[in-house]
């Protein structure tokens, strides 16, 4: 038996198929047949029955890839710790967004991040603020990019930079034009807006109340790419943060003022923070990109700086 016979039957397992098993180990599909083959030969046992068109595994099959599974991975991490250079960080960084900044800064930040240290692996993932607060304080994250969570937790906030929010509505919308709208002019008006469970939502409805407007909402969507691609098709309008996304053709931005909804996002990570060179390094990545426009031309202003924040 050898380490391709291993590598063979994880990936027929993986995928109960002999074609696409074939093309993921980059043989014919004949030499894919024959390798499993001569390791059932040489088990004495049946690792995958043909039931016509369908391959399915055996008890036995299962039993082997529970253990050939761990041990596989751990060959390749292995192999792969060869072509990482002589004192580079090894270890894993667990990173929650909220959509805001997973569409654009986190994916830049990421590749700063990896260009320099191949041996962290990163897990990112787009979150709700409220699923990110909880995460990080079990323990599941290592750090969050949001905004300042509500109520009672064990988390520190450390702001990043102050975002307007603004007025957006398709080119033939009545206010497309203006320069600026108050709140108060929105008395009326259809909307589109974040469903009330977001902080967001809570904190453009304190800012309406303290104009005394009255938005007709008639749409709730928890996403802002569809929202605003409702906006770009309907006479609705919709509010978000400045520099959060880039905004589709036909659409039209207006400030808002009296008042100006601002957010303020930051980093979030457990009450005490942590020593973790890596996640140290993640985050001084964060700060800096957004010190320069929210992510733009990370490697040229040299964003991969490890020292720590």
């Amino acid at each position: 038996m050898e380490l391709r016979h291993l590598r063979y039957f994880s990936a027929l397992a993986d995928t109960l198929n002999f074609t696409r098993a074939a093309d993921r180990t980059h043989v014919t599909q004949s030499t894919l047949s024959h390798q499993i083959k001569q390791l059932e030969e040489e088990l004495g046992v049946r690792l995958f029955d043909r039931i016509g068109k369908r391959v399915v595994i055996t008890e036995a099959g299962d039993t082997l890839l529970a253990q050939v599974a761990p041990a596989l991975r751990q060959i390749d991490i292995a192999v792969n710790s060869l072509s990482i250079p002589a004192g580079s960080m090894v270890g894993s960084v667990r990173i929650g967004a909220t959509y805001s900044f997973n569409t654009r800064l986190v994916p830049q930040c990421v590749a700063s991040f990896l260009s320099r240290n191949p041996g962290i692996r990163v897990t990112a993932e787009e979150l709700s603020q409220a699923r990110i607060v909880e995460r990080l304080e079990s323990d599941d994250l290592d750090l969050g990019i949001a905004y300042r969570p509500e109520g009672k937790h064990e988390l520190w906030f450390e702001p990043l930079y102050n975002e307007e929010m603004v007025l957006v509505v398709n080119n033939e919308h009545p206010l497309a034009k203006r320069r600026c709208v108050r709140m108060v002019e929105l008395h009326n008006v259809r909307m589109t807006l974040l469903p009330k469970t977001f902080n967001t939502r809570q904190q453009l409805d304190e800012c309406f109340r303290a104009a005394g407007a009255e938005p007709l909402v008639v749409a709730e969507m928890n996403t802002i790419m569809p929202m605003l691609e409702l906006i770009r098709h309907t006479d609705l309008a919709g509010i978000v943060g400045e520099k959060s996304i880039q905004l589709p053709d036909g659409l039209s931005v207006v400030a808002l003022e009296n008042p100006t909804p601002i957010r303020t996002p930051g980093l979030l990570w457990k009450r005490g923070g942590s020593d973790d060179i890596a996640i140290k390094t993640f985050a001084s990545i964060v700060r800096r990109a957004t010190e320069t426009g929210a992510g733009k031309d990370l490697d040229r202003i040299g964003l991969l700086d490890t020292s720590t924040p």
